[in-house]
């Protein structure tokens, strides 16, 4: 039995915000039936690097999912999503807003229709506002965010995450709002909306970011590697060019730090005895440290302070990913079958349930693959939906 088995989800959207957010419930065992357009699918079929025409990336994204394929333009595709809405627990969107009202499946009618609806909405600036109807990706949240503002060297041109963190951020906060409405429903018996705006999920992981600046008109600007207000926290390079971080923040962990590195005198400095009297010595201490880490490999390095136990690691690539034996352990490089027999590793499922795990129970579908099986359960039969295959509706 899985945590989500029985709980049925119609996604809507495409590409990666509510994809991802139904890729979640989807891995806990819900019945997640993907519609996406007749022949050209979901566009992130088409992203990144292709093995046989189809991303790689999909089989991560669309697995344990079924896909009917319908052209939600016309009025007998959107009578199918209010039929599979009838008995869904939840459904999921990522058009840009007015675009349901704009085919009659808002929320108003499909509550109407199915009043224990849970509808989750990502978008990127909300539902509501002044910026409700611009367009927003998620590189456009990063930056409005504040996040943006600081990923970058000091004086630098400010740079992006490398994955698309605003559109996964958003995600994982619209996962968390359907559980929390699928808790609520037990007691209410009723649906309800959540809006969920891209930006907003950054926002909402941007710390003391705020309140700094309410209340000592604070503005955090870019500092690199750094962790600006707790020190030693930082990227060191070492002496065979790789770097190695090392959060050397706690009071405790930071004696034990320069112990290893031959410096009590700093460690057992009064002055730096917590966090506010380090920082206003970072520049000092970041300078000990990275003399010392220069005159050791990265491999040194990590020896030296895991026998310590001061928190420090390096910097993994996907091929550090790839052979790590703690990844391996902890079921997080996983080996599927494709359909031609050949394997492919994707990442495993968090988070890790002791009774009920989440699995991989089948490989992301071809365009329309479960169209027949899912139209059928809704009552049409094979005459009603080849009639709707030759106008080009559904396939």
């Amino acid at each position: 039995m899985s945590a989500l088995n029985g709980l049925k989800v119609v996604e809507l959207g495409q590409l990666i915000a509510g994809p991802f957010a139904a890729k979640t419930l989807a891995d806990f065992g819900a019945d997640v039936v993907k519609i996406e357009t007749p022949k050209t699918g979901d566009p992130l079929r088409k992203w990144r690097l292709l093995k046989d025409g189809t991303s790689v990336w999909w089989q991560v994204q669309s697995r344990n999912k079924r896909s009917v394929a319908l052209d939600l333009k016309d009025p007998a595709a959107q009578d199918i999503v209010r039929q599979l809405v009838k008995d869904a627990d939840v459904l999921i969107e990522n058009f840009r807003p007015g675009a349901m009202e704009g085919w009659g499946l808002g929320p108003d009618a499909l509550l109407a229709i199915n009043p224990r609806l849970i509808m989750l909405r990502i978008s990127g600036y909300g539902q509501t506002g002044p910026y409700r109807d611009k367009p927003g990706f998620g590189v456009v949240a990063e930056a409005m965010s504040g996040l943006r503002h600081l990923t970058a060297e000091p004086g630098r041109v400010p740079v992006r995450v490398g994955v698309s963190i605003g559109d996964t951020l958003a995600s994982l906060h619209g996962v968390i709002g359907i559980l929390m409405a699928l808790q609520e429903r037990q007691t209410s018996g009723l649906g309800q909306v959540i809006d969920v705006a891209l930006y907003e999920a950054v926002f909402n992981c941007m710390e003391s970011l705020l309140p700094e600046f309410s209340a000592f008109g604070a503005v955090r600007e870019a500092a690199g590697s750094a962790l600006p207000g707790i020190a030693p926290s930082n990227a060191y390079r070492c002496k065979d060019d790789g770097y190695v971080l090392i959060a050397g923040n706690g009071d405790s962990i930071f004696k034990r730090l320069m112990h290893t590195m031959g410096r009590d005198d700093l460690g057992h400095d009064p002055a730096l005895t917590d966090n506010a009297g380090r920082v206003k010595r970072v520049a000092e201490i970041d300078a000990a440290i990275g003399t010392w880490t220069a005159q050791h490999s990265v491999e040194q390095v990590l020896d030296a302070l895991d026998a310590a136990a001061v928190p420090a690691g390096r910097i993994y690539t996907v091929a550090d990913i790839a052979a790590d034996p703690h990844y391996q352990a902890r079921g997080m490089i996983q080996h599927v079958q494709m359909d031609d027999g050949t394997s492919l590793a994707v990442p495993g499922i968090i988070p890790k349930l002791s009774r009920t795990p989440g699995s991989h129970r089948r490989n992301a579908p071809t365009i329309g693959q479960d169209t027949d099986a899912v139209l059928n359960e809704i009552g049409l039969t094979a005459a009603q939906i080849q009639a709707l295959k030759d106008k080009g509706i559904v396939a």
